[in-house]
């Protein structure tokens, strides 16, 4: 079982900057493609960004493309979310979660994941 608690979150003027990071327990980290999503209120949860085992794949929603970035250190059992140029509809709690996924898998999906953090929230102030 994989425990993932995230942070780095807060308060932001629009165009500013913020990095996410998301620690888990275990030591099979490596084993798992990581994700971040974010939600807002009264809206569903979707995807913002993902990632393979190997940290070497991503994947980004539309609307992050060019201003998010995610990595990871498997040494550190840490997965990353780097915002900039941060927009007040990038305003939700965003999460991390872990997927058992293949070599080289992206997992773009909610239903996909098998582990999630409790969130953290990121306010974007115009």
């Amino acid at each position: 079982q994989v425990q993932l608690v995230e942070s780095g979150g807060g308060l932001v003027q629009a165009g500013g900057s913020l990095r996410l990071s998301c620690a888990a327990s275990g030591r099979t980290f490596s084993s798992y493609a990581m994700g971040w999503f974010r939600q807002a209120p009264g809206k569903e949860r979707d995807i913002v960004a993902a990632i393979t085992r190997s940290g070497v794949t991503t994947y980004y929603t539309d609307s992050v493309k060019g201003r998010f970035t995610i990595s990871r250190d498997n040494a550190k059992r840490t997965v990353y979310l780097q915002m900039n140029s941060l927009k007040p509809e990038d305003t939700a709690v965003y999460y991390c979660a872990a997927a058992f996924a293949h070599t080289g898998e992206v997992v773009s999906t909610t239903y996909g994941y098998d582990y999630w953090g409790q969130g953290t929230q990121v306010t974007v102030s115009s």
